[in-house]
């Protein structure tokens, strides 16, 4: 029997990378939903390749247009957030969740809600929505696989231990395209520099995030709602690398690592096969050559994201959904060449300070909250220019 699959953001990098691994094994999978934000094109060719039943565009304006360009298939098309939530629980198996921001909230949720598995790839269900999320599955008898190349090794090293045998889990970073940088040289980064990630290929924003190691803040917060450790055992170790994507230290000393080539289809593989495993045209590694494995510890002063992560994570509540939501409009400004890089951590501890809302109950209350803090932030952005 062929495992169903539903991919949300299928047009992005991991849903490329999800669709290259899946079209492989074409005797082993059966996509029945896709979706896309706005490319109706690009959302149609996927569709027509894999059979899909089901092409959901979110963006409405282009709902028409991929009905367009589906006409003669046996792939319906639809638009709009009711459309997405409607392929998250059209009856996969396996819904991979890479819709990317807050806009993933509730097809994620809503696939959640179906008892299925669900592989997140959307770091903001739980960042922002964490308690709700885990709660969910709990009482839904959902599963989450992380995609997340780090969680994802952490739930490959923990796999058949017990949850009071682990001591604490490393996180490991590369450190960005700004790890050995002198101060002045990250006080006038560019976007273009800021995007060169070393190892990774990815998105601008998730580029950014990890150049001012926020993307590190984030994953430790994922880490915490995932595996249920505080935030004092849950370490964050810098290797330039990037072959350890990271490790599990148990209480009898031991520490395993999960290694493997900057690829995102390793992780992917592993979501998707689970609890087996799938093979990848990913690179084998060559330790030999690669001949040293480096780790030193992050400067939280050149980075500060990773302490106001951390002291988001802390303070609990609504502080992770204003930590994103400021992260994200300060990185789009950034992008859009309005603010310095230097800015960027800047914001968004302004905005954690300024922050005073109540302990988020449903999905509604999230984006609520992050509605207000991306339009009190921007006004403030805004403000400041003047």
């Amino acid at each position: 029997m062929r495992r169903k699959i539903a991919i949300l953001g299928a047009t992005g990098s991991i849903g490329k990378s999800t669709l290259d691994l899946v079209e492989r094994s074409p005797d082993k999978f059966e996509v029945i939903a896709v979706t896309a934000a706005t490319n109706a094109e690009a959302l149609a060719n996927i569709a027509r390749r894999t059979g899909a039943r089901l092409a959901v565009i979110a963006d409405e304006s282009r709902g028409r247009d991929l009905q367009e360009l589906l006409a003669g298939t046996n792939c319906r098309a639809a638009a709009g957030e009711g459309a997405l939530i409607e392929a998250a629980t059209c009856g996969a198996e396996l819904v991979i969740a890479a819709i990317v921001g807050c806009a993933g909230l509730r097809p994620t949720m809503a696939a959640v809600g179906t008892g299925c598995t669900v592989a997140l790839a959307n770091k903001e269900a739980l960042v922002t929505a964490g308690r709700l999320m885990t709660d969910a599955a709990a009482q839904h008898g959902a599963t989450l696989l992380p995609v997340d190349s780090e969680h994802n090794a952490i739930f490959q090293c923990l796999a058949g231990s017990r949850a009071e045998d682990v001591s604490r889990i490393i996180l490991t970073a590369s450190g960005g395209p700004f790890r050995t940088a002198a101060a002045e040289i990250i006080a006038t980064a560019t976007p273009a520099q800021a995007v060169a990630h070393p190892n990774w290929s990815m998105g601008a924003k998730i580029s950014v995030d990890s150049a001012t190691l926020m993307n590190k803040g984030l994953e430790l917060i994922e880490a915490h709602y995932l595996f249920g450790l505080p935030s004092e055992r849950i370490d964050i170790l810098i290797h330039p690398q990037s072959v350890i994507h990271s490790m599990v230290e148990f209480v009898d000393g031991s520490v395993l690592a999960q290694l493997g080539s900057p690829d995102m289809r390793i992780p992917l593989a592993y979501a998707l096969a689970w609890p087996e495993r799938l093979e990848t045209p990913a690179e084998k590694l060559d330790l030999a050559a690669i001949a040293r494995l480096d780790f030193e510890q992050p400067d939280s002063t050149r980075f500060p994201a990773l302490r106001l992560s951390r002291e988001a994570l802390e303070q609990g509540g609504a502080a992770p959904i204003v930590l994103n939501a400021a992260n994200e409009v300060a990185v789009a400004s950034f992008l859009a060449n309005a603010i310095r890089f230097t800015d960027i951590p800047a914001i968004v501890e302004e905005a954690l300070q300024q922050a005073d809302f109540v302990n988020p109950r449903s999905i509604e209350d999230v984006l609520e909250i992050d509605r207000s803090v991306r339009i009190g932030v921007d006004s403030a952005m805004k403000a400041s220019c003047h």
